[in-house]
Protein backbone atom coordinates (compact mmCIF):
# COMPACT_ATOMS: atom_id res chain seq x y z
CA UNK A 1 0.00 0.00 0.00
CA UNK A 2 1.28 3.47 -0.90
CA UNK A 3 2.16 5.95 1.86
CA UNK A 4 1.59 9.70 1.50
CA UNK A 5 4.29 11.99 2.90
CA UNK A 6 3.82 15.54 4.13
CA UNK A 7 5.38 16.85 0.92
CA UNK A 8 3.02 14.73 -1.21
CA UNK A 9 0.05 16.01 0.79
CA UNK A 10 0.87 19.56 -0.31
CA UNK A 11 1.36 18.44 -3.91
CA UNK A 12 -1.94 16.54 -4.00
CA UNK A 13 -3.89 19.44 -2.51
CA UNK A 14 -2.22 22.11 -4.67
CA UNK A 15 -1.07 23.90 -1.53
CA UNK A 16 2.26 25.65 -1.28
CA UNK A 17 4.87 23.65 0.61
CA UNK A 18 6.04 25.77 3.57
CA UNK A 19 9.61 27.01 3.37
CA UNK A 20 12.17 24.99 5.30
CA UNK A 21 9.91 21.98 5.80
CA UNK A 22 12.97 19.74 6.22
CA UNK A 23 14.56 22.08 8.75
CA UNK A 24 11.76 22.00 11.29
CA UNK A 25 11.59 19.94 14.46
CA UNK A 26 8.34 18.42 13.39
CA UNK A 27 5.67 19.91 11.16
CA UNK A 28 2.22 21.37 11.83
CA UNK A 29 -0.46 23.05 9.75
CA UNK A 30 -4.18 23.64 10.06
CA UNK A 31 -6.77 24.15 7.30
CA UNK A 32 -10.38 25.13 6.79
CA UNK A 33 -12.15 22.42 4.77
CA UNK A 34 -14.26 25.03 3.01
CA UNK A 35 -11.13 26.86 1.82
CA UNK A 36 -9.71 23.62 0.45
CA UNK A 37 -12.90 22.94 -1.51
CA UNK A 38 -12.88 26.42 -3.07
CA UNK A 39 -9.25 25.86 -4.11
CA UNK A 40 -10.26 22.59 -5.75
CA UNK A 41 -7.95 20.84 -3.30
CA UNK A 42 -10.43 18.50 -1.62
CA UNK A 43 -11.70 16.38 -4.49
CA UNK A 44 -12.18 12.67 -3.99
CA UNK A 45 -9.19 11.88 -6.22
CA UNK A 46 -6.84 13.74 -3.89
CA UNK A 47 -7.62 11.48 -0.91
CA UNK A 48 -6.71 7.89 -1.80
CA UNK A 49 -7.27 5.12 0.71
CA UNK A 50 -3.74 4.71 2.07
CA UNK A 51 -1.42 5.50 4.96
CA UNK A 52 0.13 8.89 5.68
CA UNK A 53 3.46 9.58 7.38
CA UNK A 54 1.78 12.24 9.53
CA UNK A 55 -1.04 12.41 12.06
CA UNK A 56 -4.31 14.14 11.24
CA UNK A 57 -7.24 15.37 13.33
CA UNK A 58 -10.37 16.45 11.48
CA UNK A 59 -13.63 18.06 12.57
CA UNK A 60 -15.98 17.52 9.65
CA UNK A 61 -19.51 18.81 9.22
CA UNK A 62 -21.49 17.31 6.37
CA UNK A 63 -22.60 13.90 5.19
CA UNK A 64 -19.62 11.59 4.67
CA UNK A 65 -18.52 8.00 4.48
CA UNK A 66 -15.33 7.33 6.47
CA UNK A 67 -13.17 4.31 5.62
CA UNK A 68 -10.68 3.52 8.40
CA UNK A 69 -8.78 0.21 8.46
CA UNK A 70 -11.53 -2.42 8.12
CA UNK A 71 -14.32 -0.07 9.25
CA UNK A 72 -16.78 1.84 7.09
CA UNK A 73 -18.72 4.48 9.03
CA UNK A 74 -21.53 6.68 7.75
CA UNK A 75 -21.36 10.22 9.14
CA UNK A 76 -24.69 12.02 9.02
CA UNK A 77 -23.74 15.44 10.39
CA UNK A 78 -20.68 16.24 12.57
CA UNK A 79 -17.71 14.03 13.37
CA UNK A 80 -14.24 14.12 14.91
CA UNK A 81 -11.66 11.89 13.19
CA UNK A 82 -8.19 10.86 14.36
CA UNK A 83 -5.75 9.37 11.85
CA UNK A 84 -2.38 7.74 12.53
CA UNK A 85 0.45 6.73 10.18
CA UNK A 86 -0.15 3.11 11.22
CA UNK A 87 -3.58 2.74 9.64
CA UNK A 88 -4.89 3.51 6.13
CA UNK A 89 -7.96 5.72 5.86
CA UNK A 90 -9.95 8.21 3.84
CA UNK A 91 -13.31 9.87 3.92
CA UNK A 92 -15.64 10.36 0.96
CA UNK A 93 -18.05 13.35 0.94
CA UNK A 94 -21.66 12.33 0.31
CA UNK A 95 -22.99 15.85 -0.26
CA UNK A 96 -21.74 19.30 -1.30
CA UNK A 97 -22.29 20.95 2.10
CA UNK A 98 -18.85 20.27 3.63
CA UNK A 99 -17.09 22.46 6.18
CA UNK A 100 -14.98 22.27 9.31
CA UNK A 101 -11.25 22.07 10.02
CA UNK A 102 -8.38 19.63 10.01
CA UNK A 103 -4.78 19.77 11.16
CA UNK A 104 -1.79 17.65 10.22
CA UNK A 105 1.33 17.17 12.32
CA UNK A 106 4.28 14.83 12.77
CA UNK A 107 5.24 13.08 16.01
CA UNK A 108 8.28 15.36 16.31
CA UNK A 109 6.02 18.41 16.52
CA UNK A 110 4.99 17.53 20.07
CA UNK A 111 8.62 17.28 21.22
CA UNK A 112 9.52 20.40 23.20
CA UNK A 113 12.14 21.21 25.82
CA UNK A 114 13.64 17.75 25.29
CA UNK A 115 10.53 15.96 26.46
CA UNK A 116 7.37 15.05 24.67
CA UNK A 117 4.43 12.80 24.03
CA UNK A 118 4.76 9.34 22.50
CA UNK A 119 1.70 9.51 20.28
CA UNK A 120 1.54 5.82 19.47
CA UNK A 121 1.20 5.03 23.19
CA UNK A 122 -2.04 7.01 23.41
CA UNK A 123 -5.28 4.97 23.21
CA UNK A 124 -6.73 7.23 20.52
CA UNK A 125 -4.00 6.16 18.08
CA UNK A 126 -3.97 2.43 18.94
CA UNK A 127 -4.94 -0.13 16.26
CA UNK A 128 -8.42 -1.45 16.93
CA UNK A 129 -9.39 1.70 18.79
CA UNK A 130 -12.24 4.15 18.28
CA UNK A 131 -10.89 6.89 15.97
CA UNK A 132 -14.16 8.35 14.65
CA UNK A 133 -16.78 10.05 16.82
CA UNK A 134 -20.20 11.39 15.87
CA UNK A 135 -20.61 14.74 17.65
CA UNK A 136 -23.47 16.57 19.29
CA UNK A 137 -24.01 20.22 18.39
CA UNK A 138 -22.52 21.24 21.75
CA UNK A 139 -19.37 19.13 21.22
CA UNK A 140 -19.07 20.50 17.68
CA UNK A 141 -19.03 24.07 19.03
CA UNK A 142 -16.38 23.23 21.62
CA UNK A 143 -14.09 21.51 19.12
CA UNK A 144 -14.62 24.22 16.51
CA UNK A 145 -13.47 26.76 19.11
CA UNK A 146 -10.19 24.85 19.59
CA UNK A 147 -9.55 24.66 15.86
CA UNK A 148 -10.41 28.35 15.46
CA UNK A 149 -7.79 29.27 18.06
CA UNK A 150 -5.17 27.11 16.31
CA UNK A 151 -5.99 28.63 12.93
CA UNK A 152 -5.77 32.18 14.29
CA UNK A 153 -2.60 31.52 16.29
CA UNK A 154 -0.75 30.02 13.33
CA UNK A 155 -0.81 33.36 11.48
CA UNK A 156 0.15 35.41 14.55
CA UNK A 157 3.61 36.82 15.26
CA UNK A 158 3.62 35.59 18.86
CA UNK A 159 7.10 34.19 19.59
CA UNK A 160 5.74 31.18 21.48
CA UNK A 161 2.78 30.40 19.24
CA UNK A 162 3.87 26.82 18.55
CA UNK A 163 3.98 26.09 22.29
CA UNK A 164 0.39 27.29 22.46
CA UNK A 165 -0.62 25.28 19.39
CA UNK A 166 0.90 22.12 20.90
CA UNK A 167 -1.41 22.57 23.86
CA UNK A 168 -4.40 22.91 21.53
CA UNK A 169 -3.43 19.69 19.71
CA UNK A 170 -3.16 17.84 23.02
CA UNK A 171 -6.52 19.28 24.06
CA UNK A 172 -8.09 17.78 20.93
CA UNK A 173 -6.43 14.42 21.60
CA UNK A 174 -7.67 14.30 25.18
CA UNK A 175 -11.14 15.45 24.09
CA UNK A 176 -11.27 12.45 21.75
CA UNK A 177 -9.98 10.04 24.38
CA UNK A 178 -12.68 11.17 26.81
CA UNK A 179 -15.24 10.21 24.15
CA UNK A 180 -13.86 6.65 24.00
CA UNK A 181 -15.35 3.74 25.94
CA UNK A 182 -13.49 3.29 29.22
CA UNK A 183 -12.46 -0.25 28.23
CA UNK A 184 -10.35 1.09 25.37
CA UNK A 185 -8.44 3.42 27.69
CA UNK A 186 -7.27 0.59 29.94
CA UNK A 187 -6.46 -2.35 27.65
CA UNK A 188 -5.16 -5.62 29.03
CA UNK A 189 -1.48 -6.26 28.26
CA UNK A 190 -0.42 -9.55 26.71
CA UNK A 191 3.19 -10.74 26.63
CA UNK A 192 3.82 -9.15 23.22
CA UNK A 193 2.50 -5.76 24.32
CA UNK A 194 4.55 -5.96 27.51
CA UNK A 195 7.82 -6.53 25.61
CA UNK A 196 6.94 -3.63 23.30
CA UNK A 197 6.17 -1.39 26.29
CA UNK A 198 9.42 -2.31 28.06
CA UNK A 199 11.39 -1.57 24.90
CA UNK A 200 9.86 1.90 24.59
CA UNK A 201 10.55 2.53 28.27
CA UNK A 202 14.22 1.52 27.84
CA UNK A 203 14.52 3.71 24.76
CA UNK A 204 12.98 6.80 26.34
CA UNK A 205 14.96 6.37 29.56
CA UNK A 206 18.10 7.33 27.63
CA UNK A 207 16.70 10.74 26.77
CA UNK A 208 16.96 13.68 26.95
CA UNK A 209 20.68 14.14 26.33
CA UNK A 210 21.60 16.93 28.74
CA UNK A 211 25.42 17.05 28.59
CA UNK A 212 28.09 16.67 25.88
CA UNK A 213 29.59 14.00 28.13
CA UNK A 214 26.42 11.88 28.18
CA UNK A 215 26.38 8.98 25.73
CA UNK A 216 23.72 6.47 24.69
CA UNK A 217 24.26 3.10 26.36
CA UNK A 218 21.89 1.21 24.08
CA UNK A 219 22.41 1.87 20.41
CA UNK A 220 21.43 -1.20 18.38
CA UNK A 221 18.53 -3.64 18.19
CA UNK A 222 20.77 -6.32 19.74
CA UNK A 223 21.62 -4.01 22.66
CA UNK A 224 17.94 -3.72 23.51
CA UNK A 225 17.20 -7.41 22.92
CA UNK A 226 20.03 -8.40 25.27
CA UNK A 227 18.82 -6.03 27.97
CA UNK A 228 15.28 -7.42 27.65
CA UNK A 229 16.56 -11.03 27.58
CA UNK A 230 14.84 -11.84 24.28
CA UNK A 231 16.18 -12.81 20.87
CA UNK A 232 16.59 -9.86 18.51
CA UNK A 233 14.32 -11.56 15.94
CA UNK A 234 11.57 -11.89 18.54
CA UNK A 235 11.93 -8.22 19.50
CA UNK A 236 11.66 -7.23 15.83
CA UNK A 237 8.55 -9.38 15.37
CA UNK A 238 6.85 -7.97 18.48
CA UNK A 239 7.56 -4.34 17.57
CA UNK A 240 6.50 -4.86 13.96
CA UNK A 241 3.18 -6.30 15.15
CA UNK A 242 2.57 -3.55 17.71
CA UNK A 243 3.97 -0.49 15.95
CA UNK A 244 4.36 -1.38 12.28
CA UNK A 245 8.08 -0.56 12.51
CA UNK A 246 11.26 -2.55 13.08
CA UNK A 247 13.46 -2.11 16.14
CA UNK A 248 16.09 -0.29 14.09
CA UNK A 249 13.51 2.05 12.55
CA UNK A 250 12.17 3.04 15.97
CA UNK A 251 15.67 3.56 17.42
CA UNK A 252 16.75 5.60 14.38
CA UNK A 253 13.62 7.74 14.55
CA UNK A 254 14.19 8.57 18.22
CA UNK A 255 17.87 9.35 17.66
CA UNK A 256 17.00 11.69 14.79
CA UNK A 257 14.39 13.34 17.01
CA UNK A 258 17.02 14.02 19.66
CA UNK A 259 19.61 15.09 17.08
CA UNK A 260 17.24 17.75 15.73
CA UNK A 261 16.61 19.07 19.24
CA UNK A 262 20.33 19.22 20.08
CA UNK A 263 21.17 20.91 16.78
CA UNK A 264 18.48 23.58 17.28
CA UNK A 265 18.55 24.08 21.04
CA UNK A 266 22.23 23.76 22.04
CA UNK A 267 25.50 25.35 20.95
CA UNK A 268 27.39 22.04 21.09
CA UNK A 269 29.50 21.36 18.04
CA UNK A 270 28.28 18.63 15.71
CA UNK A 271 31.07 16.26 16.72
CA UNK A 272 29.91 16.44 20.35
CA UNK A 273 26.33 15.75 19.30
CA UNK A 274 27.46 12.80 17.18
CA UNK A 275 29.41 11.35 20.13
CA UNK A 276 26.45 11.70 22.51
CA UNK A 277 24.22 9.83 20.09
CA UNK A 278 26.60 6.90 19.77
CA UNK A 279 28.52 7.77 16.60
CA UNK A 280 32.29 7.37 16.93
CA UNK A 281 32.93 9.29 13.72
CA UNK A 282 31.34 12.54 12.57
CA UNK A 283 31.06 11.24 9.00
CA UNK A 284 28.89 8.32 10.17
CA UNK A 285 26.54 10.70 11.98
CA UNK A 286 26.37 13.08 9.00
CA UNK A 287 25.53 10.21 6.63
CA UNK A 288 22.90 8.87 9.03
CA UNK A 289 21.29 12.29 9.50
CA UNK A 290 21.27 13.02 5.77
CA UNK A 291 19.74 9.60 5.00
CA UNK A 292 16.94 10.14 7.53
CA UNK A 293 16.15 13.80 6.76
CA UNK A 294 17.56 14.53 3.28
CA UNK A 295 19.58 17.42 4.73
CA UNK A 296 23.03 17.72 6.28
CA UNK A 297 23.26 18.43 10.05
CA UNK A 298 25.03 21.76 9.56
CA UNK A 299 22.34 22.95 7.12
CA UNK A 300 19.54 21.83 9.44
CA UNK A 301 21.11 23.90 12.23
CA UNK A 302 21.05 27.12 10.18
Amino acid sequence: MATTTVEEFYQQTSMLIPDGINKEIGHFNVFKINDMIHRGANKKATMPYNRRTYYKISMISGKNKAEYADKVIDIEKNALLFATPKIPYNYVPQDDDQYGYFCIFTADFLIKNKSGVILDDLPIFQPGGYPIFQLTDEATEEITAIFTKMYKELSSDYAYKYDLIRNYVLELIHYGQKLQPASSLYPSHNASARVSSLFIELLERQFPIESPHQKLDLRTAKDYADRLSVHVNHLNKVLKENTGKTTTEIISSRIIQEAKILLKQTDWNISEIAYCLGFEQLAHFSNFFRKQTSIAPNLFRV
